[in-house]
């Protein structure tokens, strides 16, 4: 994984993390691997993942079965997306939204490019 120095690794993380989740590759109720499989594969310390794991299960994206591991909470997808959204909306769509006045680009042909990347995207 790449990361970038705009945002803490561990976000970055849960970043990962929440796509896996929104991708439908772990399921509500499905073990997520262990802190250290996402470390080594991620190439990360291991305390890294686990204040990404504290993070998204205190935004209750996930929940840890004690012994056992962390699982993807029944309402995750919900919850990654309201996360995402949130910040989404707070962090990026304001420096959108100044990009496309500075340029002079009008909605519909926003609108246009937008269904075009649909298209090709996610059939």
């Amino acid at each position: 994984m790449e990361f970038r120095d705009s945002q803490a690794i561990y976000l970055q993380i849960a970043d990962y993390l929440c796509e896996q989740i929104l991708l439908n590759k772990w399921q509500a109720d499905e073990r997520v691997p262990s802190v250290r499989e996402l470390a080594v594969s991620l190439e990360v310390n291991p305390n890294t993942v686990m204040r990404t794991c504290e993070f998204l299960q205190q935004k209750e994206v996930i929940y840890n079965k004690r012994g056992i591991g962390y699982f993807v909470a029944q309402d995750a997808v919900k919850k990654v997306k309201l996360l995402k959204k949130e910040r989404f909306l707070e962090n990026e769509l304001p420096q959108f939204f100044r990009s496309i006045y500075l340029l002079d680009i009008d909605l519909d042909e926003l609108k246009s490019h937008y269904e075009k990347f649909k298209r090709s995207n996610f059939k």
